[in-house]
């Protein structure tokens, strides 16, 4: 089932996504050479995810975590000074330049620029059928749950809150959200809980 309400249009995310890949090259670029320089591993990390009713598909970040250190079933939370993080890692996760990579994903059409975060399949085998709603638009960059706590809230409060733009979008509240995005990333605020 899909909500009737819409965000941004399709054609304003492949905009916005082609414009951040192009503005965001020289820093995948620097972020690459930093990664391969200070730890073992591929510079991309891919993670099945779960998307829009329900399909799933491989996202793709920048790596910040060591080899091996994969969330297991549910996903461990990442926490402030996390041994699993690398130095590079945590520049990058501090102004979210590991989710740059994301843009690829809104150009195949499996996310959007905004909505709520994809999540892991073991994490929507536990939803009740009120919080499968969140499933009913695009997973996005950006979302409502990130500008209003990101980590720094409950999982079940980041729940209600994307259920909450999922029957609240339109394109003037997806504005609303990439303008507060701009300032949390300044910030950094809410990025561990």
């Amino acid at each position: 089932m899909r909500a009737d309400r819409s965000g941004l249009p399709r054609v304003a995310d492949v905009a916005l996504a082609a414009l951040g890949l192009i503005a965001g090259a020289p820093v995948v670029a620097v972020a690459a050479v930093a990664i391969k320089l200070t730890s073992r591993g591929p510079v991309l990390y891919r993670q099945a995810r779960v998307g829009r009713d329900g399909e799933g598909f491989e996202v793709y970040k920048l790596r910040t975590m060591r080899m091996g250190a994969d969330p297991v079933g549910v996903g461990t939370p990442v926490l402030e000074g996390d041994p699993r993080v690398t130095r590079v890692g945590r520049l990058l996760r501090r102004f979210s330049l590991d989710e740059i990579p994301n843009l690829v994903n809104v150009m195949r059409g499996e996310m959007a620029i905004v909505g709520p975060r994809p999540t892991l399949a073991a994490q929507v085998e536990l939803y009740t059928p009120h919080q499968r709603r969140r499933l009913e638009v695009k997973p996005g960059i950006t979302g409502w749950a990130q500008v209003n706590g990101r980590a720094g809230i409950p999982w079940e409060e980041r729940i209600e809150l994307d259920v909450w733009y999922v029957d609240s979008r339109s394109p003037q509240l997806d504005l609303r959200i990439l303008a507060r995005t701009l300032r949390l990333l300044a910030s950094g605020h809410g990025l561990y809980g």
